[in-house]
């Protein structure tokens, strides 16, 4: 069966009663089912009568249609067509008085209904039409206002749910106690937050919710409704009733219940945004030195959840420079969030400007924890983070040395690996101490000095003369090794080496002016450091 139509235009009936109740009113009492009993749960919102022949432009869904057969009395044989007709349009049912102007229905029509499911009833010649306006459109008017009294105070229960300050636990009770069905609250990645009803209903539900793909969003058994708020989806109120007794009136409860509930979750987000900038305020302040004494970090770190007693590491995950970085950076919190709950609980993790910072157990896979937060964040690319990793520390005390290791870290091993990269402090080898020279000037004057014409890339000879130097160096000045990786012959290979001793100097016999060359090579390669 079709659930009635929901229009939003004011004052429009969206409530109705079955045909089998139609059927029940005093002035049908004697009226007849003669085909189409398996459409007696169709939904009658409205009626209409047929006194002209070309009605089919008149009707609307859910109409039950009431005819003496006066127009069809010249065309007897548009009956055959008149059920297909109805039923196409939605119609609700067909109930026509016979003997004054039509005297029996085609058996095709009959098998026609019977086949459709759409009901065609027999009225009493004694009935009139008015009677049965009247006491339907009564009957579907009361309705209408025991559902909307029905709405209105289960409304009611729920905005004193949130005004007494209750989260999506006790929305969930409410709407169990008001429906009598499971109740349970997800987020939109499936997440379960909340559940409500007996035992084994939820079990049901849950195990519902599991599977790939939501329950539809109406039906005998489950019904599921969106929680909107702000326009962005914040996930779903699902119900459950083994009976299957989730009607039409109880789904537009679930309805104003996830208005409800997206009042709750902008509520806590609007806390957490709150609470997020206390502890990253502190998390800096920790990180940069300006907390006060070891004890009192620890004290208030515990306050927060976290742990900061006991030996750590600290990760920095810095966006690399694409993308769209405000949005990025709200995911990267998120992520790096949720990872640090499942390798850490009692890890500290805080977001800054356009970075992550996270306070680990020393014993926590650093690389692993990373991995883990990218798996998630590779969901909104092109956005990438670089990420890296302190020495591990014994305690609050040392954490500035910890955080400025662990930011020099991802901003090397981008340098050096490109973006996406994880680096760990102690494995930078000759780039950590690069990297700790804190006059970048006195660097850049130290690779001007040595390399000469080959520092700037301006020059494409340059640069590839450059290039011979870097593998010549690296294969410990192996002729033959380094003419197979450039692919050049061995005599184009002597003679560049002569003009790179020409402009560099006697490099091949003095090993401190090899030392030198690979050096600037090196704070070449971390450019921007």
């Amino acid at each position: 069966m079709e659930p009635p139509i929901r229009l939003s235009s004011t004052g429009t009936i969206i409530h109705g009663v079955s045909v089998g109740e139609v059927l029940g009113v005093s002035s049908l009492a004697h009226a007849r089912l003669i085909a189409g009993e398996g459409g007696l749960g169709r939904i009658v919102q409205r009626l209409n009568v047929m006194e002209v022949p070309d009605i089919l432009a008149w009707v609307k869904p859910h109409e039950l249609l009431l005819t003496t057969g006066y127009p069809l009395r010249n065309t007897p044989q548009s009956l055959g067509r008149l059920v297909a007709d109805l039923d196409e349009r939605g119609l609700a049912a067909l109930a026509i008085k016979l003997g004054r102007y039509v005297d029996e229905l085609p058996a095709e029509m009959v098998a026609q209904a019977d086949r459709l499911g759409f009901p065609l009833i027999l009225l009493p010649n004694d009935v009139g039409f008015d009677d049965i306006l009247n006491q339907v459109l009564t009957d579907i008017l009361n309705r209408q206002a025991a559902v909307l009294a029905r709405a209105e105070e289960a409304h009611r229960a729920l905005v004193h749910v949130v005004l007494a300050g209750g989260g999506l636990d006790e929305v969930a009770a409410e709407v169990a106690q008001l429906l009598d069905v499971s109740v349970a609250a997800v987020d939109g990645s499936g997440r379960v937050l909340a559940s409500a009803g007996p035992a084994e209903h939820v079990a049901v539900l849950r195990e519902s919710l599991s599977r790939e793909g939501p329950p539809p969003r109406r039906g005998r058994v489950f019904a599921s409704v969106p929680v909107l708020a702000g326009g962005h989806h914040h996930g779903r109120i699902v119900a459950y009733s083994p009976s299957g007794a989730i009607g039409d009136g109880d789904v537009g409860i679930l309805e104003r219940a996830a208005t409800v509930a997206a009042l709750v979750v902008t509520r806590q987000e609007a806390v957490n945004a709150v609470e997020s900038k206390y502890r990253a305020d502190f998390l800096r302040d920790a990180l940069t030195g300006r907390a006060g004494t070891a004890e009192r970090v620890t004290a208030r770190a515990g306050a927060f959840g976290w742990d900061l007693a006991r030996p750590v590491t600290v990760l920095v995950a810095e966006l690399d420079p694409v993308g769209d970085e405000r949005s990025a950076q709200d995911r990267l919190v998120a992520c790096w969030t949720a990872a640090i709950r499942r390798h850490d609980p009692r890890g500290a993790v805080a977001g800054f400007s356009h970075e992550v910072v996270a306070v680990v157990d020393a014993g926590v896979d650093g690389a692993r924890l990373a991995k883990d937060a990218a798996a998630a964040f590779a969901d909104v690319p092109p956005a990438t983070f670089s990420t890296g990793a302190s020495r591990p520390c014994p305690g609050a005390e040392t954490l500035p040395e910890a955080y400025a290791q662990a930011l020099k870290a991802a901003r090397v091993g981008r340098q050096l690996h490109g973006a996406g990269a994880v680096a760990h402090f102690d494995q930078l080898g000759v780039y950590r101490l690069l990297s700790l020279v804190s006059d970048t000037d006195e660097l850049h004057a130290f690779v001007r000095e040595t390399l000469g014409p080959l520092a700037g890339d301006d020059d494409a000879d340059h640069a590839d003369l450059r290039r011979t130097l870097q593998v010549l160096l690296e294969t410990n000045l192996n002729v033959a090794e380094t003419a197979r990786r450039l692919h050049f012959h061995y005599n184009t290979l002597r003679y560049r080496i002569g003009k790179l001793e020409r402009m560099l100097g006697s490099f091949t016999e003095d090993h401190h002016l090899r030392l030198n060359l690979t050096l600037a090579l090196h704070v070449l390669r971390m450019r921007g450091i």
